[in-house]
């Protein structure tokens, strides 16, 4: 029932920036299923809804507040319901976020839970104790500065959060705690959505005796964040995490549904690959290992797919998303060429891969000036945070409209990048050699390819930068040559047929050329 996500590649919606409907300045579900279509032609075979649930919109939607109703802003749950009806008729599977590790501190299980030390849900999220001298339980930092523990004068203790204190750590350990997550997956099961992409999943449970992370001995100089200062044994990637996904994986097997796992750690590779290791544990996962990266190399795409050799599971990988610069800046200098590059290459490794909207019109990451700031994240470390508002920028859909496209109020949540106006959606349709024709041709050529859609990836030697792999299904076998360097390069090359070309590349007798930033798919 899952093997449509072998090979898939899934489009990633921010609900908020994608399409706004009612004239507000923020994007809907209506705004949404209006541009629907645009994600089938594309060749997609997927979407992933970021949340759109019930929130104070202290995270913009990631602290939920109702896991079970849509909030105002963005609709209805008929309109919910008629997303997923329009997605299916499209051919598209609808995948949508959870955010299971915390909650909203206005959600009612919140309210309850800190009334009292004896309620029914005072062991529904993760409260300790003070030190006998008043300080926090134990040296935990939280993601978004500061440290992870919160006092509560209520119940005279403190409560854990990794991220804002707005967002207080369910404790993922109580068997009650996992009942009523399992009831909200079957919430959303039964109106007919075909997955969940599970909010850092590695974060569901922490150590039982709150021990101290222990320092991080290496640093040679003080990172930009607490929590960078710190090995992060105790906070995440607990083994009782694991029990409770074998749970939730028994549920998604009924429905024929999958799940895909955000992964957070040090070692990023190795939890992706033991979150996914057997038929109790999610169908994929994703970490920040590529979406990190800030120089694409052979040595970067060899040891990924090196940690993946043998693995029962299947990975996923993605460049962009709503938390980090945007690849064509972060990658490709901007430079149309060096984009399409990235994206063949992303679409040529083996697993299913995340666009994330914009990434198929090259977008670059977005300048957004410190006072039109929303994300509580890029506020807190600026200047040198990541600047995730910079992914979050309207999507550009007309290049002569009102704010391309994206709104007809005369500005929005966050303000339209002039240099985002050129590359609208209907400034590069049907225009040959743009990014987004360029992301059709792959995405199509991936899909008519079972080497590259599900095959084996075989590294081959090569000199750096020229990155060079098969992949293998049968038969069938399409070599993969990327020069990831600015100097031309050949290779000699067995007989074969031209599937795709980026940039200065060519087939010669016995041969590739290829330009600086260039790439080959040959299948041989």
């Amino acid at each position: 029932m899952s093997d449509w996500l072998r090979g898939a590649v899934v489009y990633q919606i921010y609900p908020r920036s994608f399409a706004d409907a009612n004239g507000d300045g923020v994007g809907d579900l209506a705004g949404a299923i209006a541009k629907l279509e645009h994600v089938a032609d594309l060749g997609c075979d997927a979407i992933w809804l970021s949340p759109f649930f019930r929130s104070p919109m202290k995270d913009y939607g990631y602290d939920v507040s109702d896991y079970r109703d849509v909030d105002p802003l963005f609709g209805t749950l008929a309109e919910a319901d008629a997303l997923i009806a329009r997605a299916h008729a499209l051919g598209l599977k609808v995948i949508i976020d959870q955010v299971w590790s915390h909650s909203s501190d206005q959600h009612a299980w919140f309210a309850e839970s800190r009334a009292s030390r004896d309620n029914q849900k005072a062991d529904w999220y993760v409260w300790a104790d003070a030190k006998p001298d008043g300080a926090p339980p134990n040296n935990w930092q939280a993601m978004f500065g500061g440290g992870a523990w919160s006092w509560d004068a209520r119940r005279r203790q403190y409560y854990l959060h990794n991220f804002l204190p707005e967002q207080p750590d369910l404790n993922v350990r109580n068997p009650a705690v996992q009942d009523a997550l399992l009831d909200v997956a079957r919430f959303w099961l039964e109106r007919g959505v075909d997955g969940f992409r599970l909010d850092v999943v590695n974060f569901f449970t922490h150590d039982a005796q709150l021990r101290d992370n222990p320092p991080i001995t290496t640093l040679k100089r003080a990172p930009a964040r607490p929590h960078q200062f710190q090995r992060h044994l105790y906070d995440r990637t607990q083994p009782e995490t694991l029990t409770f996904l074998a749970r939730l994986r028994a549920l998604l097997d009924q429905y024929g549904a999958i799940a895909l796992g955000e992964i957070e750690d040090e070692e990023p590779l190795r939890v992706q690959r033991e979150y996914t290791d057997g038929p109790d544990r999610l169908h994929t996962a994703y970490s920040f290992y590529l979406l990190r990266q800030r120089a694409m190399t052979p040595a970067v795409i060899k040891d990924a797919m090196a940690q993946w050799e043998g693995a029962r599971g299947l990975p996923s990988w993605s460049l962009s998303n709503h938390d980090v610069i945007r690849f064509p800046t972060r990658l490709a200098d901007d430079d149309p060429q060096r984009t399409k590059l990235m994206l063949a290459l992303l679409l040529a490794l083996r697993g299913a891969a995340f666009l994330y909207q914009g990434d198929e019109l090259g977008l670059p990451h977005a300048d957004v000036p410190f006072e039109r700031l929303r994300d509580p994240e890029a506020i807190a470390f600026w200047p040198s945070g990541i600047g995730r508002d910079g992914a979050r920028t309207p999507m550009p859909w007309g290049q002569n409209a009102n704010m391309a496209g994206f709104t007809e109020a005369p500005d929005a949540w966050l303000p339209l990048d002039p240099r985002h106006r050129p590359l609208a959606a209907d400034a590069q349709q049907g225009v040959a050699g743009s990014v987004l024709e360029f992301t059709r041709a792959m995405i199509a050529l991936r899909k008519a390819s079972a080497a590259l859609r599900d095959g084996e990836f075989v590294a081959l030697d090569a000199p750096e930068p020229l990155l060079a792999f098969e992949r293998r299904a049968g038969e069938e076998r399409m070599l993969c040559l990327f020069n990831l360097g600015p100097e031309p390069v050949r290779r000699p090359l067995p007989e074969g047929a031209l599937r795709l070309a980026v940039g200065q590349a060519e087939v010669l007798t016995g041969a590739a050329s290829l330009g600086g930033y260039s790439a080959l798919l040959v299948a041989i």
